[in-house]
């Protein structure tokens, strides 16, 4: 069982993570849009210790955190952020499109279209009769698109081992939720779908744990799909470069007081399982480890001009 300890290790591993690949912005070593999840790291967190490597999990745009949960190398992941040949995909896919078959990890730029893939995961897994569960991670805008729909009918009607978990950080770009959503939560929904629905404090990590770990197993003994909703807050602008004006300052600064790593490590010092000063010499261990690790990805190799056109046209054989 994963301790808080070890859950706060993840979220302070994750949110250096994402710091990281902030400073490739600027620089122009990252040259597409860039969405981090700071803020949102008690969900990442929340996930890790439940999926196997053959346990699929399909994610968004906002990916490093999912990828980090499942187990994905983060320096593999760094290089392919950062465009390099020791990247995931040998730095052809970029920030939006990681990808690690071994570990049956995918990601994806268009929203909603994760749970049609968890689906075809979840449907191969019935057809096998192995008890693989199928995860799909999809943001607060993704829950009103076709897709989503017609993937949860489908698995609602045929049981099948899918856990959607739902990252309601309140806004879909520059619509606020309450805008865009018929209902007061999504969880609600899962009725229409035949699936079990819960709502959690997305900046608890524990709680976030208990109805991520509970869906999957429910997911792998048989016990049909669950949608998990985690409610959260990004700290930062839909994508670097986005002037975020849709929300006030006064919103995003009493939002931020609300840091998920602050309550987990408040949590840790009140239980007695860690000073202050041993937080924040965790958290600086953390910080050298993740800059040696950039430096070391920046001095990779970039693919080659004339590699350019790889795995765009089908040889001819």
């Amino acid at each position: 069982m994963t301790t808080l300890s070890e859950r706060f290790g993840y979220m302070v591993w994750m949110r250096e993570f994402e710091l990281a690949c902030l400073e490739g912005v600027p620089t122009r070593e990252i040259h597409s849009e860039l969405h981090t999840a700071i803020g949102q790291e008690a969900i990442g967190a929340g996930m890790a210790g439940f999926l196997r490597a053959d346990d699929s999990l399909s994610s968004t745009h906002r990916n490093h955190l999912h990828g980090i949960a499942k187990g994905v190398n983060m320096r593999a992941m760094l290089a392919e952020i950062f465009e390099k040949e020791t990247g995931l995909c040998g730095g052809f896919g970029g920030h939006m499109h990681l990808f690690d078959p071994g570990l049956k990890f995918s990601t994806t730029g268009i929203v909603g279209a994760g749970v049609p893939v968890s689906v075809g995961h979840a449907l191969a897994a019935r057809a096998r009769g192995d008890d693989a569960v199928a995860v799909a991670v999809v943001g607060d805008g993704a829950v009103n698109t076709g897709a989503f729909h017609e993937a949860l009918n489908f698995a609602g009607v045929h049981r099948l081992p899918l856990v959607v978990l739902v990252e309601n950080n309140e806004w879909a770009i520059s619509v606020p939720f309450e805008k865009a959503s018929a209902t007061p939560t999504v969880a609600e929904r899962a009725s229409a779908w035949a699936c079990f629905g819960t709502r959690v404090d997305g900046t608890d990590v524990e709680a976030v744990a208990d109805a991520f770990g509970a869906a999957v197993e429910r997911a792998r003994r048989g016990g049909g799909p669950s949608i998990v909703e985690a409610t959260c807050y990004r700290f930062r602008g839909h994508f670097e470069g986005d002037a975020d004006t849709y929300r006030s300052e006064q919103e995003k600064s009493a939002r931020r007081a609300l840091d998920p790593l602050d309550i987990a490590a408040r949590a840790l010092i009140d239980r007695g399982e860690a000073s202050a000063e041993q937080i924040d010499q965790r958290r600086q261990t953390v910080r050298t480890a993740m800059a040696e690790m950039l430096a070391s990805v920046r001095a990779d190799q970039q693919p080659l001009p004339e590699k350019a056109l790889n795995h765009v046209f089908r040889p001819v054989s």
